[in-house]
């Protein structure tokens, strides 16, 4: 029942901007992350929020993309700016399922870049042009 629906991948300039949206439904942890993968290379996380809104960035995004959630509990967003060409990818907002132990949900308080994350959408792509 959890749904993740990613947004917003364009093709776009290097040094433009683009801001990607997440729809997420379903009894999933508040903390969610944003994840890209390039043709021939591994999976990498970009961003996380935390439960307490707290961010983590990977160095090669660092103070160029944004994550956040927005009105409400069922948006993520990640603002891209100056994007790179090496930005090229397809990018996935991941969401942890977290474990129900009686009437309780039981999720991390905090995650890393690589989640864990249990629930991926289907990706946006995103190409950035020299």
């Amino acid at each position: 029942q959890v749904q993740l629906v990613e947004s917003g991948g364009e093709s776009v300039q290097a040094g433009g901007s683009l801001r990607l949206s997440c729809a997420a439904s379903g009894n999933i942890c508040i903390a969610m992350g944003w994840f890209r993968q390039a043709p021939g290379k591994e999976r990498e996380g970009v961003a996380v929020i935390d439960s307490d809104r707290s961010t983590k960035y990977a160095d090669s995004v660092k103070g160029r993309f944004t994550i956040s959630k927005g009105d409400g509990e069922d948006t993520l967003i990640l603002q891209m700016n100056s994007l790179k060409p090496e930005d090229t990818a397809m990018y996935y907002c991941a969401a942890d399922g977290g474990l129900q132990y009686g009437n309780s949900k039981i999720c991390r308080r905090k995650y890393g870049l690589g989640g864990p994350f249990d629930y991926w959408g289907q990706g946006t792509q995103v190409t950035v042009s020299s």
